[in-house]
């Protein structure tokens, strides 16, 4: 893995993780910067997933298998401890579709759309065309259908959000495609964008939020969006080799919290009204000890879960004439 690929990785999660501490920190604005770390994180999918070489039905399975049985597993431990109810939610839409965590449901859909990209030439060559198609296609949406009433275009479980996610991952797979064009290519001038589309993005969001009568142009704030993990991705790419010199211990710290990011992300929900009532920072500190603890036992035994499943797979695909 190209080491700062698993540097967002790792900061993707800690954003996410971070707007989730709503009730942990004295100044609530603290807790921000999730819709940013969900766009670094299908970026980085986006990224790895470029280079496909089986066919669709044998990649899709091996996603499938790769992020499932760990939602069927933490599902299941919160659902028999009482924290998820089947009042408002079946067990589909627990289990399968679109599952408690907002990343897998929409994730497991848009990988279909990334395949087909992916494998069509004339798309996988225009990656910034299809991208300019796409937001016509959203802005004509926004335009004519969506409701501008209010500021709601981040809200993570509406459709529309796809559209951000679905770039995010074309956004990477650009990347990786052209990554001789970025790698250690360490400009000052990235760092600086990045800083001002970092800024106009969180102003542009408070503005939105506190100015209701500016609503109907919301939609800025996603074109803004993307503009910052363009140089999030140009200005981490351009020091790679600089992060791949840093302290072992450094290194093995960022690769451990990259190592167990889908983790990460579904024990949080309960875990942190759990434990928010404690007096800050105390209540940091216990809650994230307690999300990288239970985190890394759900990693390890989903995984465990997850070579079992493959090596059946395997060896149903091998008595049959080909793998998974």
């Amino acid at each position: 893995m190209i080491f700062f690929i698993t540097v967002l990785r790792a900061l993707a999660a800690l954003l996410i993780t971070n707007a989730h501490y709503v009730g942990v920190y004295p100044i609530e604005i603290i807790a921000n910067g999730g819709l940013l770390g969900d766009v670094i994180f299908f970026g980085v999918s986006g990224f790895c997933l470029v280079n496909i070489k089986q066919g669709f039905f044998q990649w899709y399975r091996k996603r499938v298998i790769r992020i499932y049985p760990t939602v069927w597993l933490i599902t299941t431990i919160y659902i028999l401890l009482g924290f998820y109810s089947l009042k408002y939610w079946s067990l589909a839409e627990y289990y399968f579709y679109p599952t408690y965590y907002h990343f897998v449901g929409s994730i497991i859909v848009l990988y279909i759309a990334f395949y087909v990209v992916v494998k069509t030439k004339a798309l996988l060559n225009n990656i910034p065309r299809l991208m300019v198609c796409l937001f016509i296609i959203e802005l004509i949406i926004y335009i004519f259908i969506y409701d501008k009433s209010t500021y709601h275009i981040d809200t993570v479980r509406e459709p529309m959000i796809r559209f951000l996610f679905f770039q995010s991952m074309l956004l990477g797979a650009y990347f990786r495609i052209n990554k001789e064009r970025f790698m250690n290519s360490n400009r000052i001038m990235n760092w600086i964008a990045l800083l001002l589309t970092f800024i106009a993005y969180f102003g542009s969001k408070l503005t939105f939020v506190k100015f209701d009568q500016l609503s109907d142009y919301q939609i800025i704030n996603q074109v803004i969006l993307i503009g910052l993990l363009y140089f999030v991705f140009k200005s981490f790419a351009g020091i790679d080799t600089r992060l791949e010199k840093l302290p072992n211990k450094i290194k093995g710290i960022i690769a451990f919290v990259s190592s167990i990011t889908l983790e990460i992300y579904m024990v949080q929900y309960v875990i942190i009204p759990k434990f928010s009532t404690i007096v800050f920072p105390l209540n940091w500190i216990v809650i994230t000890f307690v999300i990288v603890l239970s985190a890394y036992l759900l990693h390890v035994i989903s995984q465990a879960i997850i070579k079992s499943i493959e090596r059946i797979i395997n060896k149903k695909s091998n008595s049959r004439g080909y793998t998974i």
